[in-house]
């Protein structure tokens, strides 16, 4: 199934109910359900092979798989809410999410679809912001607004909300942790029903209906307020917080960091200072945003993953019947509890590319695989055979 930009189409509703049940089944994360359908080539069919692959991946039960049921459920919910979901090949999706590493197969939207269409940046900033630096977000989120870019937070308090606002009449798009029916925090509810019922505004989330967000959920939350922006400002933010973790995501995906600077005498600016000691872009105003990223207009945020890329054609190219016993016994026995590159598997044991990344989707399917940065892999404590 092609997920390239000038590639995409909306799915039939049989092959939308497909890839909603394959990304809400066990061990089925974003990457794994790329690979899936690099393999088999639709949701519908990497269903039929998951039991089998579990197996191979050497789990004792068969795999949680979501029913035709239960998806169905949850797209009628959707619908009564006002919401809809929306599939990563499809050509609503956030075109800069589509193209970031781990992109979400699925997003639950509520609000405007024009809404999604824009180039965004991030503003994101501490929830005990102070008064200069609430204003601050409101300033910049006016004036990149203004200047035909989309704002992309998380419905926070303080820097977060303050971005939001300010963007409301040129486009804002807030990212959940929790399901769009489980909104947080709750003092923000109000102004999460402003942005939804703006001609510019939209809320998205990767999670189901439902789902109370945990601690857990707000880093991966952060990683598609990164995913969707070109680039992103960080406005306050102390030595250890949540948007610090925003701003190294965003490294990752290849997107600009912006920083505002602020008194060293102040701990909500001792993380912004630091970022800009590390190399983000010092930014007092809005041109310093507008300029940046002015060479990136009308491109793509980059190209699709290049460690995914060449990992999910590598699967595609291997026999559907797959490795051997042995040469799954090898690639297992090549692995430990230390992260290892794939190179050096492909090294150790002389198999070919394909056949290792087989193996090691086997293996994230019966859930015995960590994944590093950097690409590499080792097998989860007590996983091994």
């Amino acid at each position: 199934m092609a997920e390239s930009g000038s590639d995409c189409a909306n799915l039939p509703e049989e092959e939308r109910l497909a890839w909603l049940r394959l990304a809400r089944s066990e061990n089925v994360g974003p990457v794994t359900f790329t690979k899936l359908l690099a393999r088999f080539g639709t949701a519908s069919r990497a269903l039929e092979h998951l039991p089998q692959l579990s197996r191979n991946g050497g789990s004792a039960r068969a795999p949680r798989i979501c029913t035709p049921e239960t998806a169905t459920r949850e797209l009628e919910a959707a619908h009564r809410l006002g919401c809809r979901i929306i599939c990563r090949c499809e050509p609503q999706y956030p075109a800069a999410l589509r193209a970031a590493d781990g992109a979400p197969p699925v997003l639950t939207v509520k609000g405007s679809d024009a809404a999604l269409a824009k180039p965004f940046v991030a503003i994101v900033g501490s929830r005990n912001a102070s008064a200069v630096g609430t204003r601050i977000a409101r300033t910049l989120a006016a004036d990149i607004g203004r200047s035909g870019y989309g704002i992309v937070s998380g419905l926070a308090r303080g820097i977060d909300a303050a971005a939001h606002e300010a963007a409301l009449e040129t486009g804002t798009i807030a990212v959940m942790a929790g399901g769009l029916d489980r909104p947080y925090p709750p003092q923000n509810i109000p102004l999460l029903d402003e942005i939804c019922a703006s001609e510019s505004g939209a809320a998205v989330s990767e999670m189901p209906l439902g789902w109370e967000p945990r601690a857990r959920d707000f880093p991966r939350r952060n990683r598609i307020i990164a995913g969707i922006a070109l680039g992103l400002v960080v406005v306050e933010a102390a030595k250890k917080s949540g948007s610090l973790i925003s701003a190294r995501l965003a490294g990752e995906l290849g997107r600009l960091v912006f920083a505002v600077p602020g008194s060293p005498l102040d701990p909500r600016a001792r993380g912004t200072n630091d970022l800009i000691k590390d190399g983000a872009i010092l930014t007092t105003e809005a041109e310093d945003v507008l300029t940046a990223l002015a060479p990136m207009s009308g491109k793509p945020a980059r190209a699709q993953g290049e460690l995914f890329a060449v990992e999910a054609q590598e699967i595609a190219r291997e026999d559907l019947t797959g490795p051997t016993t042995a040469e799954r016994s090898q690639v297992t026995e090549a692995l430990g509890p230390a992260p290892v590159a794939i190179d050096e598997i492909v090294r150790h044991t002389g198999l070919l590319p394909a056949q290792i990344y087989v193996v090691l989707l086997e293996l994230d399917l019966a859930g015995r695989l960590a994944r590093h940065p950097g690409g590499l892999v080792s097998l989860l404590p007590g996983s091994a055979r």
